[in-house]
């Protein structure tokens, strides 16, 4: 995810502090990966310094110094440009559970056993699943609380059902590396 076109897209509903601009983040993308105040704040200072952005003006409101920032027309034209890119599919697997899958087959006993690394990853992942299903299904959930679940629990499924292809077929995997 790009955090500079994020900010943008916060900074599209008008003017903000960095400070908002983080807690709206979290708002917006809760199962994102968390994103620190220190890369708000870098992030910010490269949108002002690309033309993307620019300080509408500080305030202190009785505490420390806060500075107000706004997109601009460019930051506008990047932003509208940016979301309306097709993301294309990822080329490449880089899939954690992948690597260790293949690197516990590819050990042949010397590391972990790879059909009880497969039933533990499941575990953990029929887990998270229950945890964001409740998530979604809480009366009181708004409706990006129940699209990034919905879309986190499309992703985990997915791996469910890799995983549960892998199982199927461990005992052709390690033969063939046994007999290589």
């Amino acid at each position: 995810m790009s955090t500079r076109h994020v900010l943008l897209g916060l900074l599209a509903g008008g003017p903000s502090h960095g400070y908002d601009l983080k807690r709206r983040y979290d708002e917006r993308f809760p199962q994102a990966r968390p994103l620190a105040y220190g890369q708000v704040y870098t992030t910010l200072q490269r949108l002002v310094r690309d033309g993307l952005a620019e300080v509408e003006g500080t305030d202190s409101d009785g505490g420390p110094e806060r500075t107000l920032y706004r997109s601009t027309e460019d930051g506008g034209r990047e932003l509208t440009r940016w979301a309306g890119e097709i993301t294309p599919p990822a080329p490449f697997v880089s899939n954690e559970i992948f690597a260790k899958v293949v690197v516990s087959i590819l050990a042949a006993g010397d590391a972990v056993d790879p059909a009880a690394l497969l039933r533990e990853q499941r575990a953990a992942h029929m887990a998270r699943m229950r945890e964001l299903t409740a998530l979604k299904t809480d009366p009181g959930a708004d409706l990006t609380t129940v699209l990034s679940a919905d879309y986190a629990l499309a992703h985990l499924d997915a791996d469910l059902r890799w995983m549960n292809t892998t199982a199927d077929r461990l005992a052709t995997l390690t033969a063939e590396v046994t007999a290589a």
